[in-house]
């Protein structure tokens, strides 16, 4: 069992899902596993990839479909065979991907957890039950979690395919909240296998890529620059950063300005909120950069990008990492600033509290809004001998519990567990 496929809606760019895959495929492949992609947009190899555009939530006729059963609790007969017919049309891909080459075990990332794509996910369920393919099954959000998920008209499929619950598939989840819910929701077993970082090797010290952004950007040596290193979308609660930035006294600092790392993208939670972002820092007198236009995936992950920085620059720029979201499945940026070793300023969100937090990390927490006291608690933690010894401390306790060989300890079990079935 040596051959693995990884199918999703996208396996590209800086997205939570995206980048779980990459580190999934490289522990993998460095235990001797070939990896190969299914999904409607692809950063990967091309001899190793099949790609299928309908398997995208963008995709026009995938679109259409959102735009009728999600908000509604009836669907018309049309729309019935228009599911049906695109979800065969995915399952003739999927054995095409399946018989091309010669995979062994499939892991769909996400795409029988979160209905962004109706047809993908019972296309993946019919393919499973036919075939009784081993599955590994990486759920990172399910519809039960997402508000605007909760009404629809495709409850059936739901139930039918997100998640599935067939004999050859292992359940993943990326937190306990997810996993005892699922337990609940729909009787399933599951694994818990956290979010994970490279903590092994360590980012190098001197990048002058990172110099030559904050140059760009205006920066100088005492400006400081606040990196929100998220999507902008209204969970991630970016007002927070904005409010951050505009209660540090500037008697600290000549300038202070927040940047946000990631693109906005319509197609899945729309761009109304970057406006809505845009408005509330003009009116609290704070500067926004946003940068996602330049910003590729990690450079470690050895993905394909044409931008002009990664997001490693981003991190090894900033100053400060500002995660203030509302909801997250894990938090990879949480992971991603102290694998960076910078200060963080996190509101204390769900899953932080009940599977990040007890490790003990030295971080500068607020409970959903910032204060005077919040302001006063970073300029302290900024003081050089308590910011070095808070950081190496933090890195510690992420290359013990959330490291590679973490995964590679239970994801390897897993695959495993298969065999002589």
């Amino acid at each position: 069992m040596k051959r693995i496929g990884f199918i999703s809606t996208r396996i590209a760019g800086t997205d939570g899902v995206s980048l779980e895959t990459y580190k999934w495929v490289k522990v993998l492949e460095r235990n001797g596993y070939e990896c190969f992609f299914f999904a409607g947009k692809l950063d990967t190899p091309e001899d190793r990839s099949l790609l299928e555009p309908k398997a995208h939530f963008e995709h026009p006729e995938i679109a259409e479909i959102n735009e009728l059963i999600f908000g509604r609790t009836t669907r018309e007969r049309w729309l019935t065979e228009k599911i049906h017919s695109i979800a065969k049309e995915l399952k003739e891909k999927l054995y095409e991907f399946y018989r091309e080459f010669k995979i062994d075990l499939i892991i769909p990332e996400n795409a029988l957890a979160i209905p962004l794509n109706i047809p993908l996910g019972i296309a993946i369920t019919e393919f499973i039950a036919e075939t009784g393919i081993p599955c590994i099954a990486h759920h990172h959000d399910f519809s039960w979690e997402r508000k605007r998920f909760l009404v629809n008209a495709v409850q059936d499929y739901i139930l039918y395919a997100f998640p599935p619950n067939l004999p050859s598939i292992r359940h993943v989840v990326i937190n306990s909240m997810a996993s005892r819910q699922l337990s609940y929701q729909r009787g399933v077993s599951n694994v818990v296998i956290p979010n994970v970082f490279d903590f092994a090797n360590p980012p190098r010290e001197q990048n002058p890529k990172a110099v030559q952004l904050r140059k760009e950007l205006g920066f100088s040596d005492e400006d400081l620059f606040v990196l929100q290193p998220t999507r902008v979308v209204p969970r991630k609660w970016i007002e927070r950063s904005v409010e951050l930035v505009s209660l540090l006294d500037e008697k600290y600092m000549k300038k202070r300005r927040l940047v946000i790392s990631h693109e906005v993208e319509p197609g899945d939670e729309g761009d109304v909120y970057q406006e809505r972002i845009r408005e509330y820092a003009e009116r609290l007198g704070v500067e926004l950069i946003f940068i996602g236009d330049r910003i590729g995936p990690m450079r470690m992950l050895g993905v394909k990008s044409d931008r002009k920085y990664s997001i490693d620059d981003a991190y090894q720029a900033a100053d400060i990492v500002s995660y203030p979201s509302g909801y997250e499945g894990f938090g990879n940026a949480f992971l991603e600033a102290v694998y960076f070793k910078k200060p963080i300023v996190v509101n204390r969100y769900s899953i932080f509290v009940e599977d990040i937090e007890p490790y003990g990390f030295e971080v500068i927490k607020f409970e959903s809004f910032i204060t005077k006291e919040t302001i006063n608690q970073l300029m302290d933690f900024l003081r050089p001998r308590k910011l070095i010894s808070s950081v190496e401390k933090n890195y510690e306790i992420g290359k013990r519990y959330f490291s590679f060989e973490v995964l590679e300890k239970k994801l390897l079990y897993l695959i495993n567990s298969f065999e002589g079935k």
